[in-house]
Formats: structure tokens, C-alpha cells, sequence
């Protein structure tokens, strides 16, 4: 059994989040780099490098995937300094979204070699986890054909609506960003964009389907356990002032 280490990084700028991943991302990289037995070939599995998740909840801000479309933004830049939203083109997958307060932002940066290495297995397997929370709250999550993320009514035309954004990059199996769950998510900062690019489908959250507001701590333990549970890993926990 892999051990994964949690980091709550509490709430903290984007970019400041995605260097973060990055460095993290780049020490595995340079393990993997520059470790090679005689026949210059090693087994993956046997490498020190290490797997994170990280939680974040981030301020206001649009964040456009390497394969999204700009149009897919509906409001220019001096729009978005009015409502104090900032903008990034990432290098992540998917196209645009929007990260806020009261959202959990999951970054998983796993070694996918000591897991397996398939992408889309790891993608579906991201949705299980958010699916399995949803359930917890009484939410029946799934999944939309060609349409990554977790949904509900997927199949339901007119009814559709995503309560789980994600995109993901992988850099020599180690992958970085993650999914961005609406738990008490002020839902009005979607009407300025096209969600992941897919028009006439709604967004909605926890709270919109619910009805109340939840605690987002307690989504947060309900997330770890079953990332526990997907991903069949231990989860040890190491606080932001312990860094």
C-alpha cells in the first residue's frame, strides 16, 4: 500500500498553489531522473518518490486549460477587475473554469507508475471519489459520456449540471492539478463563462442541491477517506506550519 501525504494549504492564490505543485511535482521528477542501476534501467516502483494531496479553497479566479478556448470567457479584463477575479492560462487539461471560496480544490501529485499507468483510469477513478462523497450527503453523482468530471442527471437532456470540474496534467507519470469540487460555491461567477467549455449546461454545488450549507471540513475528511478507499492508499497528514 502506497502512503500519500495531505497537505491543507488553507486558502492561497492560484498561481502561488500551482508553483507550489510544481516544486513538489519537480522533486519527483529529478528522482526519477538521475536514479539508474547498471543497466541503466530501475523499476519504477523501487524509486523514493513521494505522492501529496493537497486541498486548497482559492480566491476568485478563471483558470483556462492548454486546450481551452478563450472566447469561452464572457467578460473582458477589466470586467474581471471589477469583480476581483483573476485569470490564468494553465497547463493543465480541459478548458475553463472557476475556482472560489467554499470550493475544494484537489491537487493529487501521484507517481501513477506505483499505481499504473493509465490516465484515463486515473480520471475515472478521481470521479469515484467525488461520486462516493455526493453519496454521503444523499447527491446521486455520475459520470457524462466524453465529459470528464462528475455530474448529476447526466443522461437527463436540459436537467444536466456539474457539481465537479476537472483537469489534470501528467508530466513522466506524475501528475499534478485535480478535480475542484462546488461545496458552498457562490455559483453567480459561472454565468461569466462557458464551464469547461460545454454550453447549455448548467453548474451547480453541495449547498444549491441540498438546499443548506454544509461544514466544508467535513467534506474534506469524507474526501480523504474515500481517496483512501479508491486508490487503495494511507493517508498521513502534515500540517502547512510544519512545511
Amino acid at each position: 500500500m502506497e502512503s500519500v501525504e495531505f497537505r491543507d494549504l488553507g486558502s492561497m492564490d492560484y498561481k502561488a498553489a500551482w508553483d507550489y505543485q510544481e516544486t513538489l511535482l519537480q522533486e519527483n521528477l529529478k528522482i526519477k531522473s538521475v536514479i539508474h542501476n547498471s543497466d541503466g534501467v530501475v523499476d519504477s516502483k523501487l524509486l523514493p518518490t513521494k505522492h501529496y494531496l493537497l486541498f486548497v479553497e482559492h480566491p476568485p479566479v478563471y483558470t483556462l486549460g492548454k486546450s481551452g478556448k478563450i472566447e469561452h470567457v464572457l467578460i473582458n479584463e477589466e470586467q474581471r477587475a471589477q469583480e476581483g477575479i483573476e485569470f490564468f492560462h494553465t497547463n493543465r487539461g480541459g478548458d475553463i473554469t472557476f475556482h472560489g471560496p467554499q470550493q475544494i480544490v484537489g491537487y493529487p501529485i501521484l507517481d501513477l507508475e506505483k499505481f499504473y499507468t493509465d490516465i484515463g483510469r486515473y480520471l475515472r477513478e478521481l470521479e469515484e471519489v467525488i461520486i462516493l462523497t455526493l453519496a454521503e450527503y444523499g447527491i446521486v453523482g455520475g459520470r457524462s459520456a466524453g465529459e470528464t468530471g462528475v455530474w448529476l442527471d447526466a443522461t437527463i437532456k436540459g436537467k444536466e449540471r456539474k457539481i465537479c470540474a476537472m483537469g489534470v496534467r501528467c508530466s513522466r507519470w506524475v501528475t499534478m492539478h485535480g478535480f475542484a469540487l462546488n461545496v458552498n460555491t457562490d455559483l453567480h461567477y459561472f454565468n461569466h463563462i462557458i464551464p469547461c467549455g460545454i454550453p447549455n449546461k448548467k453548474v451547480t454545488s453541495i449547498k444549491e442541491e441540498l438546499g443548506r450549507e454544509v461544514d466544508v471540513e467535513e467534506v474534506k475528511e469524507k474526501l480523504k477517506k474515500n481517496f483512501s478507499k479508491v486508490f487503495d492508499v494511507s493517508i498521513t497528514e502534515k500540517q502547512l506550519h510544519e512545511l
